[in-house]
């Protein structure tokens, strides 16, 4: 049996005593739930059609504070049918890392697990006379 390599970068938190995120939602006003969150991305249901590749922007809010973030759709599978909905599983990247987390993510970058997925880049582009 082989194991598959978890390449996560940070950890990842699934109940709301964990994250303490309250509301979801994709833009521009679908509810959504969390599966998981990290500050690098989430795991999401929702009856909103979820297509990989696809740029959305997610909506979150706990009791004392809210921010938009937009990020990729990784992958997404239907996990329910029923005669009048459809449920989206998607695996979203945030674009960046999710402010609430950040000390997650330097924790990361602490340990060389860098996200493979984002590669390093110059701070500026150099100036050309």
């Amino acid at each position: 049996m082989t194991l598959a390599l978890d390449r996560r970068t940070t950890r990842r938190l699934h109940r709301t005593e964990e994250h303490g995120i309250i509301g979801a939602r994709v833009r521009p006003g679908h509810r959504a739930h969390l599966v998981d969150v990290s500050a690098a991305g989430a795991m999401i249901e929702t009856s909103y059609r979820l297509l990989p590749g696809t740029s959305v922007e997610l909506h979150l809010e706990t009791d004392t504070a809210h921010t938009n973030i937009r990020g990729r759709v990784l992958r997404s599978t239907v996990v329910r049918v029923r005669p009048s909905s459809v449920c989206y599983r998607g695996a979203i990247a945030f674009d960046r890392d999710l402010p609430w987390y950040v000390a997650d993510a330097e924790h990361a970058a602490d340990n060389h697990e860098m996200r493979t997925m984002h590669p390093q880049r110059a701070a500026t582009t150099p100036e050309v006379m």
